[in-house]
């Protein structure tokens, strides 16, 4: 397995780009790659030339996070300024707002099935799951404090939320805390099952694998990218190599590889078999924000692809065999 750099955008936003996610494709295009930036935009960008499809405006404040349903037709994008904007990815047309309290939004992400929007809380240490069908709130997910930590232990609120993820089956969510641990819930009951320890720092992103639903990958301030049994709590693994914190993870479709981005300023990819970073790219030239594998589908599309964004302003596409 191996990444070939195909192209980087240099000043695709007028700020840093703090957020990327792959819209699927439809019947009618291929899929897209959007991005999030602190200049207030949301774009659409066509692979594999990183051709500008679309610019949205709409955010008074820096895009955090931009997440895209799985019908490839609606997307979304949350920003500083207290609100997640859902629009139709062809026309950009809003098809909802949604508020949330101040520096509430870090992370979203819509379910397989595409029916729920769950949306990590920040400093209400809650997810909130929206129902994609009515844009209502559904349900509060609250996180509990860890046993180990004692009511006396006052260091800011710890369970500040930054990152979720959905199990393949959409059974499970994770998310992932300042504090370091990962919180599993039981979707369907809306109820909290147990803690992942094994972070010391806050877990920034959080990756379900595609082929086991069990398998959960997890990045880390504390440099380290961990591999969980969900279900079992137990730590399969634990991967090193990147120098500084590790911002983003995500997991190519066939399962075998998982790619990071870092503060290191670089991207690794990372064979699951070695358990072993056995690729780095260098060519951002400031701190990563986020990987995206592309989705498998879309007409005559065989190759893999992976996108990488960065405070220094440009967007990199690979390709991944």
């Amino acid at each position: 397995m191996k990444l070939a750099g195909l192209k980087s955008i240099e000043n695709a936003h007028d700020e840093s780009v703090w957020a990327a996610a792959w819209v699927p494709a439809t019947e009618s295009r291929p899929a897209l790659l959007l991005t999030g930036s602190l200049d207030e935009t949301v774009k659409l960008w066509k692979p594999d030339e990183l051709v500008l499809q679309q610019n949205n405006t709409g955010h008074c404040l820096g895009v955090v996070a931009v997440a895209a349903h799985p019908s490839g037709i609606i997307a979304a994008s949350a920003s500083l300024d207290s609100f997640v904007r859902v629009f139709d990815v062809d026309t950009n047309a809003t098809i909802a707002t949604l508020e949330a309290p101040p520096s509430e939004v870090w992370q979203m992400q819509f379910d397989p099935k595409g029916s729920i929007l769950a949306v990590a809380g920040g400093s209400s240490a809650s997810i909130k799951l929206w129902d994609t069908a009515t844009w209502k709130l559904i349900d509060t997910l609250a996180i509990p404090r860890p046993e180990s930590s004692k009511p006396t232990d006052r260091g800011g609120n710890k369970k500040f939320v930054l990152s979720v993820a959905w199990s393949p089956d959409g059974r499970r969510l994770a998310c992932g805390s300042m504090d370091g641990t990962i919180s599993i819930f039981d979707v369907n009951r809306a109820k909290f099952l147990h803690h992942l320890e094994g972070h010391y720092m806050p877990v920034r992103s959080l990756v379900y694998s595609p082929v086991d639903p069990r398998v959960l990958f997890s990045a880390s301030d504390d440099s380290h990218v961990h591999m969980y049994d969900a279900e079992g709590k137990s730590l399969i693994g634990a991967m090193s190599g990147h120098a500084s914190w590790v911002l983003s993870v995500d997991v190519s479709p066939d399962g075998a590889a998982i790619a990071t981005g870092s503060s290191d300023k670089t991207v690794r990819l990372w064979d699951l078999n070695m358990r072993a970073a056995v690729q780095t790219m260098s060519n951002h030239a400031d701190q990563v924000w986020g990987v995206a594998f592309r989705p498998p589908g879309g007409a005559g599309v065989r190759a893999g692809r992976l996108a990488s964004v960065s405070d220094d302003k440009s967007i990199s596409l690979y390709d991944y065999s």
